[in-house]
């Protein structure tokens, strides 16, 4: 039987998250007490926690989360362990070269996520700005290798994000990228990722429960 493994990191009121963003709340709005059901009210960003991007949300002419196929965001994915047993050092550059070294897991259509081992940072400030960034030049090599979706354990792929962004989700790619992964040092090599958004009409992402369905 096949193991579940869940990559997400749990949604709280008040959580931590980028200046710019709206912060997070998840209150009760009903209570059994009151009306005879619990229903909680939650307002937050579409890019809070464990997360994903779709092209709209860096182009107004992107693909929006309802647009793109399903299948982007469930099938065979390639784990690229780049601090096997440890954790990146803060503000680590995650360089071409670096990448170079597990050159073979960048093949045309497949998910590839790589583990930085920053999530241990979640719940701080630092994991929101001492996070291992991609570099541009790496970004860029890795959309020549024809990708269809990235993941990571860092909260945004680099702090050169937009440039970034550009990049991975430009029509030249429509590399769908997942943020905020956690629990990677569980997964072999290579699973199968689930990692669907919510359906919501037109817009550039959305939170979501990724998990790893691991062959025994």
């Amino acid at each position: 039987m096949a193991r579940l493994v869940d990559l997400s990191h749990p949604l709280e009121h008040d959580q931590l998250n980028f200046s710019l963003d709206p912060k997070i709340s998840v209150v009760p709005y009903n209570t059994i007490a009151s009306t005879g059901y619990n229903i909680t009210q939650i307002s937050m960003s579409t890019h809070q926690g464990t997360h994903l991007d779709v092209p709209y949300h860096f182009f107004d002419d992107g693909k929006t989360v309802d647009q793109m196929p399903l299948d982007r965001f469930f099938g065979p994915a390639v784990l690229v362990d780049l601090a096997p047993g440890s954790t990146l050092s803060p503000q680590t550059p995650i360089t071409l070269d670096m990448l170079r070294e597990h050159e073979s897991a960048f093949q045309p259509g497949v998910k590839v996520i790589y583990r930085t081992g920053w999530d241990r940072m979640f719940g701080q400030p630092e994991y929101l700005s001492h996070f291992p960034t991609l570099t541009l030049q790496a970004a860029q090599w890795i959309v020549t290798r024809r990708i269809s979706l990235l993941g990571m354990d860092t909260p945004t792929p680099s702090t050169d994000w937009k440039e970034v962004h550009w990049a991975l989700l430009g029509k030249d790619a429509e590399i769908v990228i997942v943020e905020g992964l956690t629990n990677l040092e569980q997964l072999p090599q290579r699973f199968t990722l689930a990692a669907f958004p919510l359906n919501i009409k037109g817009r550039d992402g959305s939170p979501i429960r990724a998990v790893a369905i691991v062959d025994p």
